[in-house]
């Protein structure tokens, strides 16, 4: 009975204990509406401490770049570190009027919708320095597969703001006749593909672009923006691999502003690591970089773009950043994060981070910059008015509506002929 019992007690000892209930984690910002704005935990590198890798080096020996911040402006404006490159005044200045005049763009459109003369907007206040630094790293005839926040590519190329805002405004002055939503130009002319509201699309089209133009012997590579939310959809993973396999000559960008809408960038996976790293598991090399320091997101990429012409292959680039204003004149972000959380964002702001660059060299003052800042303003207002004469939301000349059956296809389709009849066109 002793013995029976003693078995008893082992076999006891030795049943699994009832499983505990599974759980999931759900994702949460650091702070909400009614809270204090916390970066403390963001992964920040000291300004200059990133290592710059040769533009041959195997992707396996660049890891730690996924995870580093490559920066060159320190607290003082100076340029630090081997990323420091060696740009012009003249080339500084001019990141800067296209930084400053897509700023003002943004803040008179944005008015214009607020005003009932335009349906929706998109502003791209913080993240400038993305647009401007990178449209004067690579070559105006390299293909440019945005999304709807660069606009400032527009404007470094030298793209009328009249048609954009003609576009915006949706009168005759629309080049795409009203067949786009405001904010998603495009112009064959500038190597600016047409903005897509379907996220992700991008990617996968400035690869294949890329592939065209390897195997058509050209030397022009392509270039494609994502936010960070879109890294979540299936195309951003389509078009890793098809860089990744083919060394396409193509430059892969994810603008983490760290807010898809009111989703924050940890729904997408970047708390668990940044979104550069995804570059890794496809053997692609990644840079994590500032996206507020115009020196950085230049440096970074140059040395895509070089990579890319030089047959290396595809880079993914994540641009650290901040959106500091609404997700578009749709949104409100009073209601998912602090009211604070734009003042206290620890990378600053890229226009004032450029200028103090600027009086640092001793090429730049504050007389200088307010001169500029008028001069930048007027340019808008002038246009605007211009704009305006041709009609605004509601009250406007809209282009005929016959114009929907042309352009559609590159010899006319039998069906839409028939279909244009009965329109009465």
């Amino acid at each position: 009975m002793l013995h029976s019992t003693r078995l008893d007690r082992q076999a006891v000892a030795l049943r699994p204990a009832r499983n505990a209930p599974l759980t999931l984690r759900i994702p949460e910002p650091v702070a909400r509406p009614g809270e204090s704005a916390n970066f403390s935990k963001l992964r920040l590198s000291a300004p200059g401490a990133v290592r710059r890798p040769a533009l041959d080096t195997e992707p396996r020996s660049m890891h730690d770049l996924a995870y580093e911040l490559i920066r060159v402006l320190d607290d003082n404006g100076n340029a630090v570190g081997p990323w420091a490159p060696e740009l012009s005044t003249a080339t500084l200045l001019g990141g800067l009027r296209t930084m400053m005049l897509t700023r003002v763009f943004d803040e008179r459109m944005y008015r214009a919708q607020r005003q009932g003369k335009c349906s929706f907007y998109v502003r791209s206040t913080g993240e400038e320095a993305v647009t401007a630094a990178q449209a004067a790293a690579i070559e105006s005839s390299d293909m440019c597969f945005p999304s709807y926040r660069q606009q400032g590519l527009l404007i470094a190329r030298g793209y009328p703001i009249l048609k954009m805002m003609g576009q915006i405004y949706s009168n005759a002055l629309d080049p795409l006749l009203g067949r786009q939503m405001p904010v998603m130009y495009s112009s064959r002319e500038h190597n600016f593909f047409t903005v897509s509201g379907n996220l992700g699309t991008q990617f996968i089209q400035a690869v294949g672009w890329a592939m065209g133009s390897a195997l058509s012997g050209d030397t022009r590579i392509a270039a494609g923006w994502v936010g960070d939310g879109t890294t979540a959809e299936g195309d951003f993973h389509y078009a890793l691999t098809f860089a990744s396999v083919y060394r396409a000559p193509v430059i892969l960008n994810v603008v983490n502003n760290q807010w898809a809408i009111s989703s924050f960038q940890g729904i997408a996976g970047g708390d668990e690591a940044p979104f550069a790293a995804r570059a890794v598991g496809y053997g692609l090399p990644a840079l994590r970089v500032d996206g507020n320091d115009f020196l950085a997101v230049y440096a970074a990429t140059k040395w895509a773009a070089q990579r890319a012409r030089s047959n290396h292959g595809a880079t993914l680039i994540e641009l650290f950043t901040y959106r500091a204003e609404a997700h578009s004149t749709s949104d409100d972000p009073t209601r998912y994060r602090p009211a604070d959380e734009s003042a206290k964002w620890p990378l600053g702001d890229p226009i004032a981070r450029l200028k103090q660059h600027l009086i640092q060299r001793g090429e730049w003052s504050e007389q200088k910059h307010a001169s500029l800042l008028e001069d930048v303003t007027q340019e808008v207002r002038t246009v605007q008015k211009e704009a305006e004469a041709s009609g605004v939301h509601g009250n406007n000349q809209t282009a005929s509506p016959k114009t929907m059956f042309e352009g559609v296809f590159k010899e006319p389709d039998p069906r839409l002929l028939k279909q244009r009849q009965e329109a009465g066109f």
